[in-house]
């Protein structure tokens, strides 16, 4: 009888013990899987031109973060770029901004959250950023010159040079859509490129064969992204071009 009685008790407390750890673990589940959705600050301050389609973009990331993993804070405020705040985010992507946007201590500050192993993509007008900055000029990877006039937005083709990044594996080797199309100066020489715009598909183009689109690369301590599209609020909502963005996101958090 006191063998039986040893062994009801002991089945008892393992019962208890169960119930008792099974919230514990649940949290702890629950806190990894937190863990594991990626913090993306999104910055769309312009100081000069202002594209329409920039809260839709914004509004299409939000979306495409709740199937695919990751948060979007958006912000117009450069006094977020401080190395307190950075640290937070494991992607700060520029969406269309235009010209000055950061203060010396902020552009220190977002330099040291590269340096770091931070990471960067831009969008569109991201290149018609910080013309007086070269160090973001190689970070982005080229800078806007011009694009094309009456009308602005012209159906193009474009070349899929490289269908093994994860921003691209999904499309053909051609690609034809409409956009507005940059034209590019001071093309950092170390971008790998991805997808290159064909001038002869369309009326406007200044760069000739070495038209890039879309490239990536790793720079001075973070991974970089950027694809010239998006002018349109049209674009974000085109699946070849959602797919297109959440690859280039994907890279950059280095999934």
């Amino acid at each position: 009888m006191k063998t039986l009685g040893t062994f009801i008790a002991s089945l008892l407390f393992c019962i208890s013990f169960s119930a008792s750890s099974q919230p514990q673990m649940q949290e702890e589940n629950s806190t990894t899987i937190k863990k594991e959705t990626a913090q993306i600050l999104v910055f769309t301050k312009t100081m000069g031109y202002r594209h329409k389609s920039i809260e839709k973009g914004v509004e299409t990331l939000v979306k495409l973060g709740k199937k695919n993993n990751f948060s979007i804070t958006q912000t117009e405020d450069s006094l977020q770029f401080n190395a307190a705040n950075l640290k937070k985010y494991d992607l700060v992507l520029f969406l269309s901004t235009t010209l000055d946007v950061l203060g010396t201590e902020q552009e220190q500050a977002f330099k040291e959250y590269i340096n770091k192993g931070g990471n960067y993509m831009g969008i569109h007008a991201a290149t018609d950023t910080e013309y007086e900055w070269p160090w973001y000029g190689k970070l982005v990877g080229a800078y806007f010159t011009s694009h094309p006039n009456d009308p602005n937005v012209r159906k193009a083709q474009m070349n899929v040079v490289n269908k093994e990044h994860l921003s691209t594996a999904h499309l053909q080797d051609t690609w034809v859509r409409t956009d507005e199309w940059y034209n590019y100066k001071n093309i950092n020489p170390d971008i790998e490129v991805l997808i290159y715009l064909d001038e002869t598909s369309y009326e406007g183009g200044t760069n000739g064969d070495n038209h890039p689109i879309a490239w990536y690369q790793e720079f001075d301590g973070g991974r970089v992204f950027y694809t010239g599209g998006g002018h349109t609020s049209e674009s974000y909502d085109e699946p070849d071009f959602q797919k297109h963005l959440v690859g280039g996101i994907n890279y950059c958090l280095g999934r």
